[in-house]
């Protein structure tokens, strides 16, 4: 039998006046507050130590209404006590900290410290302040008392000289505070945020990113394989931190050079015009623009920051280069939350650029069908689940292989140089699409990079130093990839008994040419090009870039459809009785239509066409081409959709995917997105116009002569009375949505690079 643990008389004694110093610690605190008394100072620090000490167990909140005339004594002591209080009990419990974020004269006090001629009391406060913005209410208290205004004050005053902050505490703490801050705002809370301040605190953080960058890039006795790990600023603020508020800071303000726009795009690549490409090339057949550019073309600062001017590329060129860009994370493609991106990247934000993700050093030797690649060895004994960062001497092995005939192929310039960011942006906003890729392809001479492949996206190759041949195949059916797909089939060409391709079209392509490829167009390129105007060109290595325009699904004519369904339905509801959380054959029809659509446009080339109703050309002239144009593809789609879809060939699909345990509207996701976040009404609308799929099928399954007669009533109804108008404005609200999300995507990335590019720091 266990024996009790026996309580001495002493320890009773001892327990019962800690519990009476407990109850009588506020009284005091208040009486001592109220005295004239020389000892007051005296009793307050020795009540404030019993306090200390007894926390958590020590009840605080009738102290809470002392502490802000507490936090006002002239007494250093007192002041710095009070706030290692108000952090500590910030850190025992979530429900201690919002007691503590709900005092609002706490809060302000706290705030108001960080800028004390004394530097202890400084430093209490900032301690708080970071004890206190780890939980979601004391940061957004914090916020609404502009903590960060304060902050960044007081932090940026040593912008110029980041040789300070390793040896003062008190900025450390404030740097620390700022960052916390910064990354758990919203997205309304950092617009806020003055643009001189947050650009003044920029410069501070982006000249500790570059010192870091410089130090990880070079330290080879690093442990660690984790970009990620560790600290800048001795051990007190983690790399992904800091990348990640320079990113925060930077997605709300373009870095664009404004002299660049869509108009100075369509002028300086369709200088014949932009209709008569729509009309005749767009995703149709190839083209050869000649000499567009010009010698003082949109690139030019691009060239001027390359270095690049002659026929030969300077000493150390590419090391150089590659060590002043980082990777760049893919995000979802239906990604419409800035922040969710940041929630999923902010772990490989500021990583040095990633094989297969970032760059490719691809060889294809004549006559063969397979790319080589340069680390393709080292790649097949790494995991290969982790990706290959490459390091510097993987850099600096970049312009040996460019020696040996490879290619070095880098994507996503436009998140890296501001002037192809503009350009891409330019070039989107003409066919009315979200985004544009930017890829940049150095070949040396007489050498191919890419094998024979086809594209998901339109190709504008644009030739910036060099020349080369292109060979463009004929597309084997009509057919247009969507992209994401696999293009593979698309490339099986048949060889004739000349060992030739039926069909090849080539194009020389030159300095300032610009060729446009259409989507799912096999093609291949070489830098052994004869018959150039000067002997020297054959020798000269070839550079171009890929300004690639991505056609995402809910901007293909098949999308604009779901939106027009959509459109009606919820401009329907009440006439249809959608009110109901019940499904209704009427609301299972809806769901149909969206499945005829998408078998429609599994065999009609049409429906994958991109539409051009947000499209922005220059000419008023074809802006109206272009409008009636649009109607009348509208018209024909609606046509189609009467004549061609059947509720049998609707309800075997449904089935069919269900079987296999397939949501068959898992690809319009996006349509939920079409109304505004804050029209409450209409986000209760779309719940009731997407029931559950498998309620669907039950309803449809009941009764299958009910349910097709509510079918063909839907449909008709929805071709007779869905307006173009109607669905365009919707489309293009669902349009800026995706632009809005890339562009700040594009920021954040331009101003991690812009950092690396203020000082050249990378020199050879």
């Amino acid at each position: 039998m266990k024996s009790k643990l026996k309580i001495s008389p002493t320890m009773k004694k001892e327990k019962r006046r800690k519990t009476v110093q407990k109850k009588t610690l506020f009284p005091l605190i208040l009486a001592a507050l109220c005295s004239r008394s020389r000892i007051r100072r005296t009793l307050i620090k020795k009540c404030l130590r019993n306090v200390s000490m007894s926390l958590p167990h020590v009840e605080l909140s009738p102290i809470l209404a002392l502490l802000p005339s507490l936090l006002k004594s002239n007494c250093a002591e007192i002041v710095c006590k009070s706030a290692e209080i108000i952090g500590a009990a910030s850190l025992a419990s979530f429900e201690m900290n919002e007691k503590i974020a709900l005092e609002d004269e706490i809060v302000k006090r706290l705030i108001s410290l960080f800028g004390s001629s004394k530097r202890e009391i400084a430093i209490a406060s900032c301690n708080a302040v970071l004890d206190l913005s780890t939980t979601f209410v004391g940061q957004q208290r914090l916020l609404e008392f502009s903590a960060i205004e304060n902050l960044e004050c007081k932090s940026s005053t040593v912008y110029l000289d980041t040789s300070l902050l390793e040896k003062n505490e008190y900025l450390i703490l404030l740097l620390q505070g700022v960052i916390a801050l910064i990354n758990s705002c919203s997205i309304e809370q950092l617009q806020r945020i003055p643009f001189e301040l947050s650009d003044k605190f920029s410069i501070l953080l982006k000249r500790l990113w570059r010192q870091e960058h410089k130090k990880r890039l070079y330290d080879t006795s690093s442990s660690s394989c984790d970009p990620g790990d560790g600290f800048c600023i001795s051990s007190s603020i983690k790399a992904n931190n800091l990348v990640e508020t320079i990113f925060r800071l930077s997605v709300n303000y373009s870095l664009h050079p404004k002299s660049i726009d869509s108009e100075h795009v369509e002028d300086s690549i369709f200088y014949l015009g932009i209709k008569p490409f729509l009309s005749n090339i767009w995703e149709t057949s190839p083209m050869l623009i000649r000499n567009t550019l010009g010698q003082n073309s949109i690139f030019s600062p691009f060239i001027h920051f390359l270095g690049l001017k002659e026929t030969t590329i300077p000493t150390n060129f590419l090391p150089t280069f590659l060590k002043r860009i980082i990777s760049c994370p893919d995000i979802a493609s239906d990604e419409l939350n800035i922040l969710q991106v940041i929630q999923h990247i902010k772990n490989s934000l500021g990583y040095p650029i990633i094989y297969d993700q970032d760059i490719r050093v691809v060889q294809t030797k004549s006559g063969e069908k397979e790319e080589l690649h340069y680390f393709q060895e080292q790649s097949k004994s790494s995991c290969s689940l982790s990706p290959r960062i490459l390091s510097v001497n993987d850099i600096s092995k970049c312009e040996v292989a460019f020696k040996e005939g490879y290619s070095i192929a880098l994507r996503g310039i436009e998140f890296r140089d501001q002037t192809i960011a503009a350009i891409a942006d330019g070039l989107v906003s003409i066919f009315g699409q979200p985004s544009a890729g930017v890829n940049m392809y150095m070949t040396p001479s007489n050498s191919q990079g890419l094998a024979r492949h086809s594209d998901d996206h339109c190709v504008f190759v644009c030739q910036i130093i060099g020349a080369k041949r292109w060979m463009v195949y004929r597309r084997p059916d009509f057919q247009l990839p969507r992209l994401y797909e696999s293009c593979d089939s698309l490339c099986k060409l048949e060889e004739d008994k000349s060992g030739k391709f039926d069909e090849c079209q080539e194009f020389v392509v030159k300095e300032g040419d610009v060729l446009y490829i259409p989507r799912g167009t096999p093609h291949e390129a070489v830098t052994d090009v004869d018959g150039c105007e000067n002997a020297n060109d054959a020798a000269r290595f070839s550079l171009h870039l890929t300004l690639a325009v991505e056609i995402e699904p809910p901007f293909e004519w098949e999308g604009f459809l779901h939106v027009a369904v959509y459109c009606w339905a919820t401009k329907q509801n009440n006439a249809l009785q959608f009110n109901s959380v019940a499904c209704t054959p009427h609301m299972a029809s809806l769901m149909l239509l969206h499945i005829v659509i998408k078998l429609i446009g599994a065999h009609d080339f049409r429906f994958r066409k991109a539409c051009l109703v947000g499209a922005m050309p220059f000419s008023s002239e074809t802006k109206d081409w272009l409008c009636e144009n649009q109607k009348t593809t509208f018209a024909y789609m609606i046509s189609t959709v009467i004549g061609e879809s059947k509720f049998s060939d609707a309800f075997i699909n449904l089935k069919a995917t269900l079987e296999i345990n397939e949501d068959p509207f898992e690809h319009l996701r996006w349509i939920k997105c079409l109304d505004e976040e804050e029209d409450i009404e209409r986000r209760e609308s779309a719940c009731i116009l997407w029931p559950d799929v498998r309620e669907v099928f039950d309803v449809l399954n009941r009764d299958r002569y009910i349910a097709e007669a509510a079918f063909v009533q839907v449909k008709s109804r929805f071709c007779r009375e869905v307006e173009f108008e109607d669905v365009k404005r919707r489309f293009q609200v669902l349009l800026e949505k995706y632009r809005k999300v890339r562009k700040q995507y594009t920021n954040g990335m331009l101003a991690l690079h812009s950092a690396l590019r203020d000082e050249h720091e990378f020199s050879s």
